[in-house]
C-alpha cells in the first residue's frame, strides 16, 4: 500500500539496504495492518529475520525503535486507513467453515477481497495511468513466465482482438525476447511476475527498458525488480490460505487493464474486433450447435 506512512521513505532507501534489513523493509511494505497489530518478533519470524533486524530498519530511518514505527501503523489503522483489510477479515471470520469447503470459503473471500482492492483510488488510478501509456504505444510486447504467464498472455489475447502491433513474448524454442531487439521509445512492454521472480523476466524487463520502451508491471510488491524499471506498477497481492500463490489478481488486473486500453480504441477497435470475428467466422473456430453431431 503505497500511502502507509513509510512506505515512499521505504522505497527510497531500499536499494541500499543490507540483505536482511530488505526482508524486513518488504514485509512491511506489503503487510501493513500486520505491522500495527503484530509483536516485534511476530513480524521478524514472518520476514525471516531477526528482531534485532527490525529495530536496526527503524534507526536506518532515523527513528528511535520498532515500536515507532508500530505506532506509525497503529494510528493509521485508528484512521480508518486499513478498513478494506479489516472487512476482509470480517468475512473470513464469518464464512470460515471446517474442511474442503471451508478451504474453498476462505479462498473465495480472500481472492474477492485482492481483486475488490483494484477498485480503491490507488488500484484503479495505476489501472488508468496504465492504460494511457499502453495505448500510446506503437506495439505492445506482453511478457508473463510460468505461473505469471496466464495473465500476460490473456492481456495479449484481448488486445489482439482490438488492434494490431500486439507481441506475445512466449519464449517458443528460447527465443523468448528476440523480439525486443527491434523495439524502440514508442513501443510498450506489459511484464508480469510475482516473487519468486523469473530471472528471464527480470532481464528482458531490464533490457527493454535500456533501449527506452516503457514498462508496464503488474507485481506483488513495490520492491519488485521489475518495479524499478516500470513507468507504471499495478500492485496485486499473492497471498492465499492454500500454499500455492494466487494468481487470480494478477489475472484480474491484466483484463482490466486489456479492458480499459480496448475501451480508448473507440470506432477504430469496434472496426478491428468485427473484423476479428469475421475471421473466426469463417473457419468455424466456435461452436455451432445447429451443426452438432450427433450420436447414430
Amino acid at each position: 500500500m503505497k500511502d502507509a506512512p513509510l512506505s515512499q521513505r521505504l522505497i527510497g532507501a531500499y536499494d541500499d539496504l543490507s540483505p536482511q534489513m530488505k526482508l524486513a523493509a518488504r514485509f512491511i511494505l506489503d503487510r501493513p495492518r500486520d505491522v500495527a497489530l503484530l509483536s516485534m518478533r511476530e513480524q521478524a519470524r514472518l520476514a525471516g529475520v531477526r528482531p534485532a533486524t527490525m529495530t536496526r530498519l527503524a534507526q536506518q530511518l532515523d527513528l528511535e525503535g520498532y515500536d515507532a514505527i508500530r505506532a506509525l501503523y497503529a494510528d493509521a489503522v485508528r484512521d480508518g486507513a486499513f478498513d478494506f483489510a479489516r472487512q476482509a477479515d470480517r468475512k473470513l471470520g464469518d464464512q470460515k467453515m471446517k474442511g474442503d469447503q471451508g478451504l474453498a470459503a476462505e479462498m473465495a473471500v480472500v481472492l474477492a477481497s485482492q481483486v475488490a482492492h483494484l477498485a480503491q483510488p490507488d488500484g484503479r488510478e495505476a489501472i488508468a495511468a496504465a492504460a494511457e501509456c499502453v495505448a500510446s504505444g506503437r506495439r505492445i510486447y506482453c511478457l508473463g513466465m510460468r505461473s505469471s504467464f496466464a495473465a500476460a498472455w490473456h492481456f495479449h489475447y484481448v488486445l489482439s482482438l482490438v488492434r494490431e502491433g500486439v507481441i506475445l513474448l512466449d519464449g517458443m524454442a528460447g527465443t523468448g525476447i528476440d523480439s525486443l531487439r527491434n523495439a524502440a521509445s514508442d513501443d510498450v512492454l506489459l511484464a508480469v511476475s510475482i516473487s519468486p521472480y523469473t530471472r528471464a523476466t527480470v532481464e528482458a524487463v531490464d533490457y527493454a527498458s535500456s533501449r527506452g520502451v516503457r514498462v508496464i508491471a503488474i507485481t506483488d510488491s513495490a520492491v519488485s525488480p521489475i518495479a524499478d524499471a516500470a513507468e507504471h506498477c499495478i500492485h496485486i497481492s499473492t497471498e492465499s490460505p492454500s500454499f500455492f500463490h494466487a494468481m487470480a489478481p494478477a489475472f484480474a488486473a491484466a483484463e482490466i487493464l486489456a479492458s480499459v486500453v480496448a475501451g480508448r480504441g473507440g470506432t477504430n477497435a469496434l472496426a478491428t474486433l468485427e473484423q476479428a470475428e469475421a475471421q473466426l467466422n469463417t473457419l468455424e473456430v466456435h461452436f455451432d450447435p445447429r451443426k452438432r453431431r450427433k450420436n447414430i
